[in-house]
């Protein structure tokens, strides 16, 4: 693993939405830049940032139409060599989006691949031998050209997926994984890979890393297919970093990705948290963690105690935290997000708790998730210091709230959303038990949560609680300094305030 990714924080940035620095209302990599000293004096050190290659933006970027070119509207390739120099020059780190599964319809691959006399892309695609058979499980292109044959989909009807083969064939049309045509995939994603992190680039966080190869229920193909990934990287990249979105990490670290990122959907309860009718991390006191926690320890076990899974505040696909949580309830879920093993990733706004924004038409594929990809809202001037464009040319509307978050504000506010996520990552980084690669082990999923994360000799108590009444713990722990928030301890006994954290040297 890359040494860089013991202590990593990161800032995730949504480009469309974080600075516009040419008044066009979209923002853009040299927006990135200029933010490159905020980003560092919150306390994050490296960057994940949201795809920004070309694309027709039916689905805000993650359907590609050329891997190796910056979209226009956000700069140039050389915007994006500056941006990495400026990175490495402050000791950070950036890695990008890739989106390994399915290219856009007005790619040059895809292009070629429709076309009825045989060529080099033609299976560079998942296509069936007639156009009356559609790819099992799987919506399809159909009809589009004179191929005779249906296209399989991933996602919306212009991303066709990409060719990794079938584990297990059960028609002619299905190829396997080590044919011709899904191997020359795999070496078209390895030279992409290849030219980025020539020019900068510290690595890679993967788009649904675990869904390439088809008709593979145990997953095991798609592992062998990223060890293959690994082995090249090992060989020619060997600092480069790979963060799996996939959500099984005993699998995608088998694969030799260095950390999972956690989904959103599927069995992982992480929603249980934050996002639905009584979250956990709500002062009502009436969620519960006990699913999430009792899934994550069967994942921690599965990889053998490496506790090597991100837990994002959010990200472009959810809600804004601050949709179901008010300022008081985001500072224990924050308290809870940035102790954890793994790398936490810190959505762009969450640190000042910014809000979904409710009833917005969908843009560019958003739907549902448009509220949460509003602009950043840097001050109280025109558009909060996101664009000089007038408000209706915005990438999409801000929040209009008259009491709206801005950081400005936030940074000169010591009992603000964002003083507490700087506060926490400092003490994040100055101890290495509460690091990536700390362990964990869980004591109670009621109220308050408590777990002990230790690294060498150094062992820390965490106690979060989130509800509005006071808590009371037996404590088995000999408390040596507390080193975040206060508790009385007594005889034996922990009392945590309401809507606190703690954390303690035991």
């Amino acid at each position: 693993m890359p040494k860089w990714l013991e202590n990593a924080v990161f800032y995730e940035i949504y480009p469309q939405s974080f600075l516009d620095t040419d008044g066009d209302g979209i923002g853009n990599i040299s927006g990135i830049t200029k933010k490159l000293d905020y980003i560092k004096e919150l306390g994050c050190n490296a960057i994940w940032i949201n795809p920004c290659f070309e694309s027709p933006f039916g689905d805000a970027g993650y359907d590609v139409s050329d891997y190796k070119k910056i979209a226009p509207r956000y700069g140039t390739n050389q915007d994006m060599s500056e941006l990495f120099a400026e990175a490495h020059k402050r000791g950070m780190h950036i890695i990008l989006d890739l989106v390994p599964g399915h290219t856009s319809v007005e790619h040059p691959w895809f292009r070629e691949s429709v076309k009825a006399e045989k060529n080099i892309y033609s299976d560079r695609y998942v296509w069936t031998d007639s156009i009356w058979e559609s790819p099992n499980g799987m919506d399809s292109l159909r009809g589009i050209s004179d191929r005779d044959g249906c296209c399989a989909l991933n996602f919306f009807s212009h991303q066709p997926a990409l060719n990794y083969g079938f584990a297990n064939p059960d028609r002619p049309w299905q190829m396997r994984p080590e044919d011709e045509g899904p191997m020359a995939t795999r070496e078209a994603i390895k030279d992409i890979m290849r030219f980025w992190l020539k020019m900068g680039c510290d690595g890679f966080r993967v788009d649904m890393a675990g869904s390439l190869v088809k008709n593979d229920p145990d997953g095991q193909a798609t592992v062998r297919l990223w060890q293959d990934f690994r082995e090249f990287l090992d060989k020619e990249f060997p600092e480069a970093a790979m963060v799996s979105e996939w959500g099984e990490p005993d699998k995608s670290l088998m694969g030799g990705f260095h950390m999972d990122f956690l989904l959103h959907f599927g069995p992982s309860h992480y929603n249980d948290l934050f996002r639905c009718d009584e979250p956990y991390f709500s002062k009502r006191g009436k969620g519960s963690a006990k699913e999430f926690i009792a899934k994550y320890k069967e994942n921690y076990e599965k990889t053998g105690g490496r506790g090597l899974i991100c837990i994002p505040s959010g990200n472009h696909d959810m809600d804004r935290l601050a949709r179901r949580l008010d300022n008081d309830e985001l500072k224990t879920a924050f308290a809870f997000l940035l102790s954890m093993p793994g790398a936490p990733f810190i959505y762009y706004g969450d640190e000042i708790g910014m809000r979904y924004v409710e009833g917005l038409v969908s843009k560019e594929g958003g739907y549902g998730r448009t509220g949460s990809r509003s602009p950043m809202q840097w001050d109280n001037t025109l558009n909060c210091g996101f664009s000089a464009a007038a408000p209706e040319k915005l990438y999409i509307p801000q929040d209009n709230s008259s009491d709206r978050p801005d950081v400005l504000s936030q940074m000169t506010d010591e009992n603000s959303v964002y003083s507490e996520v700087k506060k926490l990552i400092g003490i994040r980084q100055s101890h290495k038990a509460l690091q990536s690669m700390g362990t964990v082990e869980f004591i109670s999923d009621g109220y308050p949560l408590i777990y002990i994360r230790s690294c060498d000799e150094e062992k820390l108590l965490i106690m979060i609680n989130p509800s509005s009444e006071e808590k009371t713990a037996e404590l088995s722990y000999d408390i040596k300094n507390i080193i975040y928030g206060n508790a009385n301890i007594d005889s034996g006994r922990i009392t945590i305030k309401p809507c606190s954290a703690v954390f303690a040297e035991i």
